[in-house]
């Protein structure tokens, strides 16, 4: 079974995004995902910004990425879940420890903040309802 067949089988909530929509979003979310934490690894390197500031991107940038290969690659849902809420914390952090240095960075995780909060509780209902599977 294909990743796309395994995700359709799914229950889901009526409230799902359709998957082009969600592509969108992160279409757009990305740019600003690259430019303000790129901003922050470069203030780090160049010693502006104390690496433990960088430490919530880093890690957020990693748990990010390993999402879809635990999601549809191990088609893991609570280990998914378990990911998407490390990625929703570290952007809270991530905001609060950057925001004496550069309140802008702080303010373009705003995007990224709403949509990793739908896309938790998205991901939470889609296990809670598919537990087992």
């Amino acid at each position: 079974m294909t990743w796309l067949d395994w995700y359709n089988s799914l229950s889901k909530p009526s409230w799902t995004p359709a998957p082009g929509t969600i592509g969108l979003i992160w279409q757009i979310l990305y740019p600003i995902i690259l430019v303000s934490f790129g901003f922050v690894f470069v203030q780090a390197i160049r010693k502006k910004v104390p690496w433990l500031v960088a430490l919530p991107f880093a890690i957020n940038l990693v748990a990010n990425l390993i999402f879809t290969p635990i999601q549809f690659g191990m088609r893991n849902l609570p280990l998914a879940s378990v990911d998407i809420l490390i990625v929703w914390g570290t952007i809270i952090w991530a905001a609060v420890v950057i925001w004496k240095h550069y309140r802008w960075v702080a303010v373009a995780q705003v995007p990224y903040f709403i949509w990793v909060s739908i896309a938790t509780v998205l991901q939470l209902s889609i296990t809670a309802t598919n537990w087992g599977r």
